[in-house]
């Protein structure tokens, strides 16, 4: 769970501790250290670590909290991230450029089998200034940007295809080919067109010269409508003959275009194949799987782009590879945000799921891992607002989700099919984010789930949550319009995309202050994922995440959104309802 290292806090402990014995962090290079020398890469705390410190269970990598040694790698590591700001903007100093983006990085608390000794490494996700390689930080997982490598081949020939592509597409011969055959086209048209206009005007005169016409004249007439006959077949077989040797000597040039594109498609296919081949991942067990392996074996799917390159499985992988037991492990954000996403600086975050749960999933198999969450408060009843023979009113605690998900199965809907058996239909009108809690309004039969549903879709039910945000928000009230998709490779984690997003709407009216928060009132008029959270929390919103929100802010024991107003029409009596519950926060 995301958790702010104070920019101060960093400063101190970096004056205490600084880098004074430690120039390896501080000397940005793109030499292969840790490839070549792979003590390179572990690096012994600046001071002596207690049995004490080392936690029993490993974390686990989707939802923590940082354990305080690494806290402490990480104050030890900011100079050499200050230092490697010399060969990479991260931001840091200028957030308004929106071309700036920072980084993941992530630190490993590890320990040597031979001697005990605890230390850490350190990692970042994708490449650093266009570089997989830089001194104190592990190597890639597979390096495809190396030189003599099978995807430097294979990026060769697909480059050379690519540029016989492109010769044959701009040549002027094609150019000309296909501005002719058009031409040509066009041409057969007009006169084919005209003749038959002319045919039909000659028909119309033979017509009129059959009604007197003698044996003679009829014999005649025969033979001017034959020879219009064959006119038209003449000129027809004329452009038929002229546009099949253009077109004949167009398709020498397309046949060829369409060989090279399959080839390109083939090859750059057999290359990504080659590279999920390439990447492969090791856990404590020994075993050994492919990139494509593990994500057909999860999902039946290829990987997504990246996939291998994160933070996380970088710093395992040499784990396991160099014999170094990973005791604790942490990512976090350095720099400015990516655009549309919320990343701040300085947070840490759990492992992306799109391309770190499978990898990760077989990596962690073997090993003790820490169970987190906030579920163990709930108890296994619901709390009952209203209920009638068709609908039901509960206040949903956090933690709780509304339908089962792929690995939990209790939810509001379990729930509310145990204690109401006899209820038809889908029973969940609307749903709250697992860890948002408040009002849901539940129906008991079809046609109070139609009627319900419908005044949802037409916005006739009045919503309204209490948040608390993690800051001061000055202005007193307004409207957010930022839409919203999700993110493909983190679901299920929202960003703002003005290009494929769905409209999103907030309005908000802020309702009194507390020890340096800000407590406000949201109305969502849409009801987008996570909208209330990403509204607040973006640059372009409020840019003040609610407290407790593991996602887009600092992690803590909840998130403090909770949906404390329900209005609505009864399905069957027609009458306007309101609920209240009061937040728990």
């Amino acid at each position: 769970m995301p958790e702010y290292i104070p920019n101060d806090t960093l400063r101190q402990v970096q004056v205490a501790a600084g880098p004074k014995n430690r120039p390896d962090l501080c000397l940005p290079n793109t030499a292969m250290n840790c490839d070549k020398n792979p003590a390179a890469c572990f690096i012994p705390f600046d001071g002596p670590v207690s049995q004490e410190d080392i936690p029993q269970y490993f974390n686990d990598p989707f939802s923590y909290q940082p354990h305080p040694l690494c806290l402490r790698a990480i104050r030890e590591l900011e100079p050499g991230l200050q230092a490697i700001e010399t060969i990479h903007d991260f931001g840091t100093g200028n957030k308004s450029d929106r071309d700036i983006c920072g980084k993941m990085f992530g630190v490993l608390i590890v320990q040597k089998h031979d001697t005990g000794e605890t230390g850490y490494l350190a990692a970042f996700s994708g490449k650093l200034a266009g570089s997989n390689h830089h001194r104190g930080f592990v190597p890639p997982v597979f390096d495809i940007l190396e030189d003599t490598g099978f995807f430097r081949r294979g990026e060769a020939i697909l480059n050379e295809i690519n540029r016989e592509t492109e010769q044959l597409e701009n040549s002027e011969t094609l150019l000309l080919l296909q501005q002719k055959l058009q031409k040509e086209i066009s041409e057969a048209d007009t006169c084919i067109r005209q003749l038959k206009e002319t045919h039909r005007t000659a028909k119309a005169g033979r017509d009129t010269r059959r009604m007197h016409a003698d044996e003679a004249g009829m014999e005649q007439l025969r033979k001017e409508s034959a020879r219009d006959h064959f006119e038209m077949k003449d000129l027809k077989r004329y452009w038929k003959i002229r546009i099949e040797e253009t077109s004949g000597n167009l398709e020498k040039y397309t046949a060829r275009l369409n060989e090279l594109k399959e080839k390109r498609r083939s090859g750059s296919a057999a290359l990504q194949q080659q590279i999920f081949d390439h990447y492969s991942f090791l856990n404590v067990l020994g075993e050994r799987k492919s990139l494509g392996e593990i994500f057909m074996q999860y999902s039946g799917v290829q990987p997504p782009a990246g996939a291998g390159e994160c933070a996380g499985p970088k710093l395992l992988q040499y784990a396991f590879v160099h014999r170094l037991k990973p005791v604790a492990m942490a990512e976090f954000w350095w720099g400015a945000s990516p655009v549309g996403e919320i990343r701040r600086h300085g947070h840490f975050y759990p492992a992306c799921r799109g391309k770190c749960l499978p990898i990760l999933g077989h990596m962690l198999k073997g090993m003790e891992i820490e169970h987190t969450g906030n579920r163990d408060y709930i108890s296994d009843d619901l709390a009952i607002l209203y209920e009638d023979e068709h609908i039901v009113v509960i206040n949903k605690p956090s933690g709780l989700l509304s339908v089962p998900g792929k690995e939990e199965s209790d939810s509001v809907y379990t729930r509310i099919r145990k204690r109401y058996p006899d209820a038809k239909g889908s029973v969940i009108v609307h749903r709250l984010d697992m860890s948002t809690s408040g009002l849901m309004l539940i129906a008991l039969d079809a046609e109070a789930h139609r009627i319900l549903q419908q005044q949802f879709l037409t916005r006739d039910v009045k919503k309204r949550y209490t948040a608390l945000l993690d800051g001061i928000i000055r202005e007193q009230g307004g409207t957010i319009d930022l839409p919203l998709r999700v993110d493909l490779d983190d679901r299920p984690r929202q960003m703002v995309c003005h290009t494929h997003g769905k409209a999103a709407r907030t309005h908000w009216h802020v309702s009194g202050y507390e020890a340096g928060k800000t407590r406000i009132l949201f109305f969502p008029v849409t009801g987008r994922t996570h909208q209330l959270r990403v509204h607040a929390a973006h640059p372009d919103g409020l840019d003040t995440p609610i407290e407790g929100d593991e996602l887009y802010g600092t992690g803590g024991a909840r998130l403090h959104l909770h949906a404390d107003r329900l209005q609505f029409t009864h399905p069957a009596s027609g009458v306007q309802m309101a609920f209240e519950a009061p937040d728990a926060f």
